[in-house]
């Protein structure tokens, strides 16, 4: 197989839309550690029925386990994966960096995939995961094709290729967590880039209550030629809380687009947008610009356009557009009004009642439309019996039949597995037991998941089999090569991971602060500050000399604060890493760094716990917390809100409002609030951090007086 379509299933009926429809693979989630928490998800019989499922059919299973992990869930995580891994999963797609580092040196066959929420975009990146021993790397959505092809680590390369879009980098969205509490990183995501937002510039409206960070649905089906070319092995859709419906149109569609058969694509896409469409766009994985990558429309599914409508005698009367069809039990979609409705009745052009209609139809007007408005499909009926009634997944198989002295040897391959049995035969008295006879009872595999190809005979002219015993060695061999193929799995094995100490700078009582302008530098250096973190480059070159003074940033720098996982020296961590258990922490200090900000969606006693427990079972590191600033909510490639010079804030529905800004590069978002809830018992075991947006140096060193005394 040169690529692989992996296919996502959010439940049992997801993941029979998705093999049978022939996914090459699949992946799902547990009740925990899933990073669609609200995705129905698999119980552990579930699990274990899914696998067995799926290897009988030859699709490989893989168990996304990608949160974030706490210190007091590391067990569960581990028996987790260690449950999965003796039920033949065929691998775990991991975010925790500590969890994958783990997981290598606990379960050394259990095969390992870094998730997208790992923020894989670089090659260092990748080289760091191989190093590791990670088997392949679910690249950020934000690369293109061509810079993935530039990537030349023998590393297995999977991609997003359809599906809906994050607009903020995976791994580095904070919005949903900083405004409720939910994080995204712990699979419990609001949606908040789904929600209406106004951006102000200089204090003035220019954009009210749109949807500014609402991306539309990826698509590939016009560039398939391209990743067929390409070095991604495996073709990832998105969707674990899509329908059964929609999981098993998007697999066949991709199916037959993989394997060149022909596509009426417009026809099939129009299919598609009756099941879930937010307008389409082809990604940055094909270079989309920031105006194609948004719908700043609608964040929802608004159908197929069939038409428009009016309002005649109590009736809406829909003038559908040619060649479109409308039928009894659709659902459309009133898109000026934004209403919508089943058609329980649907009358023909003489106000009959019909079951489908084309041209001029009539539906009863129970919503109170009062005027004109377009109309789009939402439902497709018709669509959805064709996929409830989906032929059945079969298994090519081989027989080869031998007779012998008294005996017939019946034997059974699919290519991989072959099983024999011997069946007692006699010299045939009237009529001889024939290949065809033979031929007959074999081939009746009813509700197997097999059919027979081909039959290879080689028997004596006048031999007798009693029907029976070639009915029983019938049964007998397809549960065996059942039974076969649902036990793949690699042999379990576990051992003890071991830890050396660790001895590192120690942060504690140590104050540090992230600047973005001369004054605000100047400023901390004359307070004497003990790490300075300078978010403009020339700024930095300037000052560089001075011993507390790092840049912030991705060039290539000693003196660094990173947001991103690779190999370096001496470099410090920030928050945007996502420390969140002691194992990141560790491995982290295995790999160079220096120093780490612990994750902002830690609680105050979490990380008192955190600190304490690193202490007893590792040593001494030096480790952070942000106490004051503007926490980084998004980072988002390119200028997709199209910011100019001037000072931009984004305000929700709550008056909120969150600083914005371009660097020419990336868009950033920040928090509306600076304020952090530290308490005071934080400052003593660990370091402080103060991030300073648009401060002066006089609320810089007010910040920094208070801050220290917290």
């Amino acid at each position: 197989m040169k690529h692989e379509l992996l296919v996502p299933a959010g439940n049992m009926e997801c993941l029979y839309q998705a093999v049978n429809n022939g996914c090459d693979a699949v992946y799902l989630a547990g009740k925990s550690f899933g990073a669609r928490k609200f995705a129905a998800n698999f119980t552990n019989d579930e699990l274990v029925d899914a696998i067995k499922y799926c290897h009988l059919y030859g699709v490989r299973v893989f168990v996304t386990m990608n949160t974030l992990v706490k210190n007091n869930e590391v067990d569960s995580f581990l028996e987790e994966a260690r449950f999965l891994h003796k039920n033949g999963v065929d691998a775990l797609i991991v975010q925790d960096f500590g969890m994958i580092c783990l997981l290598r040196e606990k379960f050394p066959n259990l095969e390992i995939h870094a998730s997208t929420q790992a923020n894989i975009n670089s090659r260092e990146v990748c080289e760091l995961y191989y190093k590791l021993g990670v088997k392949r790397v679910v690249f950020a959505r934000e690369l293109s094709i061509d810079e993935i092809d530039k990537i030349d680590v023998p590393i297995e390369k999977e991609a997003f290729i359809h599906g809906a879009l994050c607009i903020s980098y995976s791994g580095n969205c904070l919005m949903s967590s900083m405004l409720g509490g939910r994080s995204g990183n712990r699979g419990e995501c609001a949606g908040s880039c789904r929600m209406p937002y106004s951006l102000i510039k200089d204090d003035k409206v220019i954009s009210r209550d749109k949807y500014l960070l609402s991306t539309k649905e990826f698509s590939s089906v016009y560039n398939i030629d391209r990743l067929l070319k390409s070095s991604v092995y495996s073709f990832k859709i998105e969707g674990r809380m899509k329908s059964p419906l929609y999981v098993g149109f998007i697999t066949r569609l991709y199916r037959n687009l993989i394997d060149g058969k022909h596509v009426n694509l417009e026809e099939e896409l129009n299919k598609l947008k009756t099941i879930f469409n937010r307008e389409f766009t082809r990604g940055r994985l094909f270079l989309a610009s920031d105006i194609d990558l948004m719908n700043t429309k609608s964040p929802n599914h608004i159908g197929l356009k069939i038409g428009k409508c009016s309002i005649k005698d109590n009736k809406i009367k829909i003038v559908l557009d040619r060649g479109e069809v409308l039928n009894q039990h659709d659902s459309i979609r009133f898109l000026n009004s934004s209403k919508g409705m089943t058609i329980n009745y649907l009358y023909d052009s003489k106000l009959k009642l019909c079951s489908s209609a084309t041209g001029i139809c009539y539906v009863d007007n129970k919503l109170e439309l009062s005027g004109d408005d377009l109309v789009h499909k939402t439902q497709d009926k018709k669509l959805e019996e064709e996929f409830e009634h989906i032929e059945k997944k079969k298994i090519p198989i081989t027989f080869k039949i031998k007779s012998s002295k008294n005996n017939l040897l019946i034997e059974v391959s699919d290519g991989k597995n072959k099983f024999s049995k011997k069946i007692p035969t006699s010299i045939a008295i009237n009529a001889p037991t024939t290949a065809g006879d033979i031929m007959k009872h074999l081939n009746k595999l009813g509700n197997s998941p097999f059919y027979g190809v081909d039959f290879d005979f080689d028997i004596s002219d006048n031999i007798f089999v009693q029907i029976k015993e070639i009915n029983e060695a019938r049964r007998e061999l397809v549960d065996e090569l059942i039974k076969s193929r649902e036990e793949v799995k690699t042999s379990f094995v576990e051992k003890d991971a071991s830890f050396d100490r660790v001895c590192l700078d120690d942060f504690s009582k140590t104050v540090s602060c992230v600047v973005r302008t001369k004054e605000q530098l100047l400023k901390c250096l004359e307070l004497n500050v003990d790490r300075i973190y300078v978010t403009d480059l020339e700024l930095y070159d300037k000052y560089s000399n001075k011993n507390n003074v790092y840049y912030f940033g991705k060039n290539i720098r000693d003196k660094r604060l990173v947001s991103d996982y690779a190999i370096y020296n001496g470099v410090i961590g920030d928050y945007l890493i996502n420390v969140t258990n002691i194992y990141t922490a560790y491995y982290l200090s295995k790999i160079g760094f220096k120093g780490l900000n612990l994750s902002v969606e830690l609680s105050n006693d979490e990380v008192i716990d955190f600190i304490e427990l690193f202490k007893e079972k590792f040593g001494v590191f030096g480790l952070e917390i942000l106490v004051y600033g503007r926490v980084q909510n998004m980072l988002i490639k390119g200028n997709v809100l199209d910011l100019k010079s001037g000072k931009y804030l984004l305000e929700d529905f709550r008056k909120r409002q969150f600083p914005v800004y371009y660097d020419g590069c990336f868009t950033h978002i920040f928090n509306y609030t600076n304020e952090r809830d530290i308490g005071e018992s934080i400052k003593n075991i660990c370091g402080i951090r103060l991030d300073f947006y648009d401060e002066n140096s006089t609320m810089v060193e007010k910040i920094i007086n208070s801050k220290i005394h917290i």
